[in-house]
């Protein structure tokens, strides 16, 4: 009889340790889902740490989202012990730990553009999307199986949850409520410490940089952590922390400087500027740059590009500066990378900000952006305003063109095709006055990677879904100059052309930390006398700011946290970028990974797999280190202070 009136009070507590239990199944069949959807990125690096790590962010992400089920459970209430309070009790668990699967299978398919778990910012990023839903649809049939994997989980949870018997209406009332009661104290100081990471009293709450201690690269920290842990840590977060590596301004200012102050005595040269951010279009699909893969004989899917590289200027490494499109519109036209999350996502993004577009402004240019897309899309139209640009055109005035072919040439879901948009971009720059600068954003080759359909048997599938898109993308481009070689403008032009990031890999040298980051960045100056080359130099997307401004011989004073690379001798020239905590600074041959505190790695470039830890045997790293630092402080103290122009 005593056995069975302990196992009445107990009964609450045991059914809600169970179900705990449960839902760490529940997120361990989700991280197998992450990893299985992103194996090639993976594969080459798995650890038992990486399970270690995992449940201990999974314990933290359980505990938080599963505090209003617990209390519901444990609530010291005698009258709650009714089949309808446990059946609410099933339905909270269901419903909160059905969510957290839903978006970590989400974040699984999102990966491979971001290499990192979603935060909050991911609100903001899509919150001017019309086609946010078509965006849904689409994935969800790409990843039918995750819809498939999430109706069995639910359903599991539902089959094998534990409800309590309710023996309890029969108990004396005291006697339940101090037990219950007892319980819950008992209970809550093992869900403090779960959250925190641990018991000692030096733990602080774990972050999401925190899952670097389990991982040797940078990108295997997001299969450590899961998206619902990433989403609650960055709720209402300072973004940017100011460290206290230079107690000095001055010493700091002596390691490294944004504040660029010409000393050229030439005068400005008054050259158009036409920058062409081409989506997604990474380093990895270009035959002309990738001399040594597949034992040469990869020939790459960019045959106009190849042809453009032969008549111009790049580089031996260059790379992007983030992950996303909102990354490379910062890097590319104002020169700031992305640390920790997207400038224009942060309260930074209120601050005073140049660019290209306000600098050349200045000096009489006309300036206009375009991108194929909406109005508003992705925040790109608030930003060119910002930065300095005069017109704007998108969708709308396309469609609004009676030479082009209007809302016919929408693909459905992003923007205008690329082929007729790049002509529309032709043909408006056409009608400017010069000197002008533009960029514009192209949009094809992307998800849900589609071409035109009069192309489906010109460009079939080949290798990846993503290289029949950068085929046409490549046409388009080749299309676009030819048209502009035959504009009176053209020779008075300088061109530059990247990525705004990297998109779908089927090289292993391209999915590590650094790989990456791979973009190209091609500079074409049809009326120069300058030889082309790929030059021995570490370029960045951010280098192009101060570059052009070198070209120009710009004579004021400016902003920009990237050098002139064209001008800088190639042992300086550098590049940084950042992922999953992690800060990567490519110099003299290496790349530096420093977590804010330490460093962790280094690697020779001519490591391609970065597999040899070569951290406390070269001789630069101590300077490698103090650079860094000074970049670091420099960008969080501008950022927070509001001091982005010189």
């Amino acid at each position: 009889m005593k056995k069975k009136i302990l196992e009445s009070y107990l009964s609450p507590l045991v059914a809600t340790v169970v179900n705990l239990l449960l839902a760490y199944v529940v997120y361990a069949i989700a991280r197998v889902a992450y990893l299985l959807d992103n194996w090639n990125y993976f594969s080459n690096s798995l650890t038992a740490d990486v399970v270690q790590g995992g449940l201990v962010f999974d314990t933290a992400a359980i505990l938080v989202t599963n505090i209003p089920y617990i209390v519901l459970m444990l609530l010291p209430l005698h009258w709650k012990e009714t089949t309808f309070w446990h059946r609410l009790c099933q339905v909270v668990f269901v419903v909160v730990n059905g969510l957290a699967l839903a978006v970590n299978l989400c974040d699984a398919a999102y990966f491979p553009f971001t290499l990192r778990r979603t935060t909050t910012t991911v609100f903001n990023e899509f919150g001017n999307e019309q086609n946010l839903g078509g965006i849904l649809f689409t994935e969800t049939l790409h990843h039918w199986y995750f819809v498939v994997l999430f109706l069995i989980v639910a359903y599991g949870m539902w089959r094998f949850y534990t409800t309590p018997r309710l023996e309890a209406s029969r108990l004396k009332w005291w006697r339940y409520d101090l037990t219950t009661l007892l319980s819950l104290a008992a209970v809550a100081p093992f869900v403090v410490a779960g959250i925190r990471g641990g018991f000692a009293t030096a733990v602080r709450p774990i972050t999401i940089s925190n899952a670097n201690q389990y991982v040797d690269r940078p990108t295997d920290a997001a299969l450590v952590l899961n998206t619902p842990f990433a989403l609650y840590r960055t709720i209402g977060k300072a973004v940017f922390i100011v460290p206290q590596y230079f107690k000095d301004e001055q010493q700091m200012t002596a390691v490294f400087s944004p504040v660029h102050i010409p000393n050229d005595t030439v005068p400005m040269t008054r050259k158009n500027v036409v920058v062409l951010i081409v989506e997604s279009f990474g380093r990895e699909y270009i035959g002309a740059l990738n001399w040594n893969l597949e034992n040469g004989k990869y020939r790459g899917y960019t045959p106009n590009v190849d042809s453009l590289i032969a008549l111009s200027t790049t580089f031996e490494y260059s790379f992007c500066n983030g992950r996303k499109s909102i990354d490379g519109m910062p890097s590319i036209l104002s020169s700031i990378p992305m640390f920790v999350e997207p400038f224009f996502l942060t309260p930074a993004s209120m601050n005073q900000v140049s660019g290209i577009a306000d600098l050349l402004s200045k000096k009489g240019y006309e300036t206009a952006f375009f991108h194929g897309a909406q109005r508003g899309s992705m925040g790109f139209m608030a930003f060119a305003r910002k930065t300095g640009f005069q017109q704007y055109f998108g969708r709308e005035d396309y469609d609004a063109d009676s030479r082009f072919g209007g809302d016919g040439d929408f693909d459905g879901m992003w923007g205008i095709w690329d082929e007729p948009f790049l002509q529309y971009y032709c043909a408006k720059m056409s009608e400017m006055k010069e000197p002008f600068m533009t960029a514009v954003f192209t949009a094809t080759s992307h998800h849900p990677y589609k071409i035109p359909e009069k192309y489906r048997d010109v460009y079939p599938e080949e290798g990846i879904i993503m290289h029949k898109c950068v085929r046409y993308t490549d046409m388009a481009i080749g299309k676009f100059f030819r048209e502009a070689s035959r504009q009176p403008w053209f020779k008075n032009t300088i061109f530059v052309m990247t990525s705004d990031h990297t998109n779908m890999s089927d090289h292993d040298v391209y999915q590590t930390d650094l790989g990456g980051f791979c973009s190209p960045i091609i500079i074409y100056e049809p009326g120069s006398d300058r030889q082309p080359a790929i030059l021995p130099k570490v370029a960045q997307q951010i280098d192009i700011l101060p570059t052009l401004m070198g070209m120009l011989h710009y004579p004021d004073p400016y902003f920009a946290f990237g050098i002139d690379v064209l001008n800088t001798p190639a042992d300086s020239t550098w590049a940084v970028n950042y992922l999953n905590g992690i800060y990567q600074y490519v110099k003299h041959g290496h790349v530096l990974q420093f977590d804010g505190q330490k460093t962790r790695a280094v690697y020779a470039l001519t490591d391609s797999m970065m597999q040899h830890n070569l951290a406390g045997t070269i001789p630069q790293q101590p300077q490698m280190e103090q650079e860094l630092k000074a970049i670091i402080q420099q960008y969080m103290d501008r950022m927070t202070n509001d001091r982005l122009r010189p």
